[in-house]
């Protein structure tokens, strides 16, 4: 059984990773450009994904769950910023540019 200790450190890491995954939905939906967006969806979705698989971890009383979700949890820090990095360059490269809000915009210095 588990003791209280995990439980609330279990509760309170599965509360912290929902508002981040919140707060990557309202990035998304309320951010003006697919870099923007992306960059919601791949900082905060990364962490509140990773919290909530944290609290997998501590809250199963399974060894192999909780080597699974720590695995879970490296394996999504290491590969959305790379996706998101590549979509994003594949994105500009495809011709769609950042709002007009975006102050610097360094792969078009770059080319220049």
């Amino acid at each position: 059984m588990l003791e209280g200790l995990e439980l609330y450190l279990g509760g309170i890491l599965l509360l912290i990773g929902a508002a981040f995954t919140l707060l990557a939905a309202v990035g998304v939906v309320r951010l003006p450009d697919l870099y923007t967006r992306m960059h919601a969806a791949s900082k905060a979705g990364a962490v509140g994904g990773g919290l909530i698989l944290l609290a997998v971890a501590v809250l199963s009383q399974d060894a192999a769950v909780s080597i699974r979700a720590i695995i879970g949890v490296l394996f999504v820090l290491l590969t959305t910023p790379v996706s998101a990095h590549l979509l994003a360059k594949a994105s500009y490269l495809t011709g769609y540019r950042p709002c007009k809000e975006t102050v610097i915009d360094d792969i078009a210095k770059i080319e220049e």
